[in-house]
């Protein structure tokens, strides 16, 4: 009968809980591992199948005729091209300033401040909102009294969606500014107005830019706000105060026709929208990379 050394038993028990813990780490990466390749599989696929189905429509007359007549073929969407820029240049005039400001304000004077803990808040909460509810609330402000959809409540209505992402960008990049070159600024005398438009916001610059392209990117692809609010139009925009085209809605509409070559538009203007969105977003993350604060 062989009898075991205590010490040699609790070596023993010490090591199996450390396999274990190996073990289920192994699993956990095995697991982790495989929903990234099915979440990276499916995106793949889906990109495959815009860019498969929507090279078809790219031709001169889609970036450069209006739309056709329902069962005539032929035509583009060159009026919807141009509303959802008008649109969204209009949308990042107005959120970008504001947003930038809101930031400004959190991360520079309002520390600690009651009045910036609720704008904080506020901000977190706007973030989380469905794009659809601030659809039917510019809806009610904008296009009830005015008793017409436009383009001015479409852009309002970007321009909200837009707000909370350049916020909490801008106040996210101004914090990675070091103090030293806040103080540095104060000590020579400068005003600290600007310290903040003269330094901080040249060490932040990339990042700042970064934000507005990424918030350019998340309304690009909104289509529940605009139709509550710029609604659409086949026609030439001769004034925002009326509906306005876009690609959004015009892919909504599109899609569920019965028309094979409004589908195939569809499909086109989806593989626009993507690429666009894919340009911001790189150039986005090569921003952020490049504006890393050291």
């Amino acid at each position: 009968m062989v009898v075991e050394h205590p010490k040699e038993i609790g070596v023993t028990l010490a090591i199996r809980p450390v396999a274990r813990r190996h073990a289920a780490n192994r699993v956990v990466q095995v697991v982790s591992s495989l929903g990234a390749l099915i979440g990276l599989g499916i995106l793949v696929w889906i990109l495959a199948v815009v860019v498969m189905k929507g090279l078809g429509a790219f031709d001169l007359a889609f970036f450069t005729r209006l739309p056709t007549p329902p069962g005539i073929t032929g035509g583009g969407l060159v009026n919807a091209i141009v509303g959802t820029l008008i649109m969204t240049v209009l949308a990042a005039a107005v959120g970008t300033p504001i947003g930038i400001l809101a930031g400004v304000y959190l991360a520079e004077f309002g520390r600690g401040s009651k009045f910036a803990v609720a704008v904080r808040s506020l901000t977190n909460i706007l973030t989380g909102v469905p794009s659809i509810i601030v659809g039917v609330f510019v809806y009610t402000l904008l296009v009830v009294p005015a008793k017409s959809f436009s383009g001015y409540a479409g852009a309002a209505a970007l321009a909200i969606i837009m707000l909370p992402i350049v916020v909490r960008t801008t106040e996210d990049m101004l914090n990675l500014v070091p103090n030293s070159l806040r103080e540095a600024g104060l000590a020579l005398g400068a005003p600290r107005w600007r310290v903040i438009t003269s330094i901080v916001f040249r060490a932040a610059r990339n990042g700042l830019i970064t934000g507005v392209l990424l918030s350019v990117a998340r309304v690009s692809g909104e289509t529940a706000p605009l139709l509550f609010t710029a609604l659409n139009s086949p026609f030439w925009i001769h004034s925002l105060n009326q509906p306005t085209p876009n690609l959004t809605v015009t892919i909504f509409n599109y899609a569920m026709s019965p028309f094979a070559d409004w589908k195939t538009q569809a499909w086109g203007a989806s593989l626009l929208i993507t690429a666009g969105v894919l340009v911001l977003n790189i150039g986005a993350r090569l921003l952020f990379r490049r504006g890393k604060i050291r």
